[in-house]
C-alpha cells in the first residue's frame, strides 16, 4: 500500500496552475481529478499473489483515463474520443487542433506563441447532434503528448491511393503494331486524375491533432529503351489520327533505329504536409512499363 500511496501522491502532487475561468471538475465516484491533464483518473491496484513479494509488476498501479461530462443531465462518463476530437474535461468539450493554425495575430491565441488553437465542440445535454462550437488556446493537447506529425502525414498519403499513370503511347504496344523509325512517337498519361497526377489533399488526426497533406505530380521521366530519356512536366497530349505526322506538342520522342524497346514512365510526386506545429515534404515516385516495336518503312515496287 505504501507504494500505491507514493505513486498516487506523485500523480496528484505536482498541480499545474488552475485556470480561474474553469468550473471545478466533478469526477464520478471512485475517480479523482488530475491537475496535470484535467482528466478524471482512477487508480487500480492488483495485489497479485499477495504478501512479501519482491516489488514485481503486480504492485504497480494501473492508471486509467476517464472522461466525464459534468454539464450533461445527469452528469456522466463519455467516450474520450470521437470524430470531433479528444475530450477535454477542463473545457467539457471534444477538441481538435486547427489545421492550418490561425496566425499568431488571431485573438484566439490570447497572446501566446506556444501550444495550439483548438476547435472545440461542447455537446448540449449530452447530445452529439446539437452543441456549441468555439476556438480556444490550449498549452497541451487534451489527449496527452502530441503524435509524430510525419506518421500522420504517411497515414494521410495512404488514404490517397496514389499510383502510376497508365502509359499512353503511339505507336501502340501489342502484337502486330509496328512504328516507323524517324516518325514522331507520342507519350501521355491515359488516366490523369487525383490518384495518378493530382493534386489531392487528405488529412489524418490523432490525439486532437491534425496533419494535412497535399500531393501533386511534378514530372514524368520517360526512359525510351534506346538510351534516351524524356522529361515531361505535364500529363502529355493524347494522340489522335487528325494529328497525322506531327510531333507531340508536350511529350514526344523519335526513334532512329529499328527494334523492340521497353518504355518506362516514372512519375515523380511531391507531398507537402503541415500540422502539429511542423511542416515538411515527402517525395514519391511510381512507374509503369510497356513495350513497343519500331521498324523501317517498306517500299513496294509494282
Amino acid at each position: 500500500m505504501a507504494i500505491v500511496l507514493t505513486i498516487f501522491g506523485a500523480l496528484l502532487g505536482g498541480a499545474a496552475p488552475a485556470m480561474a475561468a474553469d468550473p471545478p471538475i466533478n469526477c464520478p465516484p471512485g475517480t479523482e481529478p488530475s491537475p496535470r491533464t484535467g482528466e478524471c483518473i482512477i487508480i487500480i491496484t492488483d495485489p497479485g499473489g499477495g504478501g512479501g513479494g519482491g516489488g514485481g509488476d503486480d504492485d504497480v498501479p494501473v492508471v486509467v483515463q476517464k472522461c466525464f461530462n459534468r454539464l450533461s443531465t445527469p452528469p456522466g462518463e463519455v467516450p474520450c474520443s470521437s470524430d470531433k476530437g479528444w475530450w477535454s474535461n477542463a473545457q467539457n468539450a471534444y477538441c481538435t487542433a486547427l489545421a492550418p493554425q490561425p496566425p499568431l495575430s488571431d485573438p484566439a491565441w490570447e497572446g501566446k506563441t506556444t501550444g495550439q488553437v483548438y476547435d472545440c465542440y461542447r455537446p448540449v445535454d449530452g447530445s452529439m447532434v446539437t452543441g456549441i462550437t468555439f476556438w480556444i488556446w490550449l498549452a497541451t493537447p487534451p489527449g496527452g503528448a502530441p503524435p509524430d506529425p510525419r506518421v500522420l502525414a504517411q497515414q494521410a498519403i495512404a488514404r490517397m491511393n496514389l499510383r502510376a499513370i497508365t502509359i499512353g503511347i503511339v505507336p501502340e504496344p501489342g502484337p502486330g503494331s509496328i512504328g516507323i523509325i524517324g516518325m514522331p512517337t507520342w507519350m501521355w498519361a491515359q488516366n490523369p486524375g487525383a490518384t495518378t497526377w493530382g493534386p489531392q489533399t487528405q488529412t489524418a488526426s490523432a490525439g486532437g491533432f491534425t496533419v494535412t497533406a497535399t500531393a501533386k505530380a511534378q514530372r514524368t521521366v520517360w526512359a525510351m529503351g534506346d538510351g534516351a530519356t524524356v522529361t515531361c512536366t505535364g500529363p502529355g497530349t493524347p494522340y489522335a489520327d487528325s494529328y497525322g505526322k506531327k510531333s507531340s506538342p508536350t511529350c514526344g520522342h523519335t526513334y532512329t533505329r529499328q527494334g523492340t524497346y521497353t518504355v518506362r514512365a516514372t512519375t515523380y510526386w511531391v507531398v507537402t504536409w503541415a500540422g502539429v506545429g511542423q511542416s515538411g515534404t515527402i517525395p514519391l515516385n511510381f512507374t509503369d512499363t510497356t513495350t513497343i516495336t519500331m521498324g523501317e518503312a517498306q517500299v513496294l515496287n509494282s
